[in-house]
């Protein structure tokens, strides 16, 4: 079963990319909830190249590793990666208002839809907001 979510990101396409695949970004922006941080990225934005997120409860009880393969990178409009068996397929649109940002990825068994579904769109979201004080703040 595949999830898609999306968001607008009211930008230009060249600072929405670079926002989604720049290390210092992303350390920014990806958190489902204020608890929860990255402390530290890594990204070989290239096909066959790796990237690394460790997210961590701001508690520090928890942590992981978020991490994949890039399958497909065609800047700006379009990344597709591996992390584990399944895959993401990210799409970068530019409109009128900003550019609109699809994630459709493989569900997994262990949590309900709705709650991978919630936590892709609270990244997804922090994500825009982040772009969008970044890109203002220049």
């Amino acid at each position: 079963m595949k999830i898609t979510v999306s968001t607008l990101v009211a930008a230009p396409i060249d600072k929405v990319w670079r926002a989604y695949s720049a290390p210092e970004d992303i350390q920014q922006w990806n958190a489902a909830s204020a608890d929860w941080h990255t402390t530290s990225a890594s990204v070989d934005l290239r096909v066959g190249g790796t990237f690394s997120s460790r997210m961590e409860a701001r508690d520090g009880s928890v942590g992981f590793d978020f991490a994949g393969t890039y399958t497909l990178v065609e800047p700006p409009h379009r990344l597709v990666y591996t992390f584990g068996d399944r895959s993401a397929d990210v799409a970068f649109v530019p409109g009128a208002s900003g550019v609109t940002v699809t994630i459709t990825f493989d569900a997994e068994s262990a949590h309900p839809e709705e709650a991978q579904r919630e936590g892709w769109q609270a990244i997804l979201d922090n994500f825009a907001r982040h772009v969008v004080a970044r890109h203002r703040a220049h």
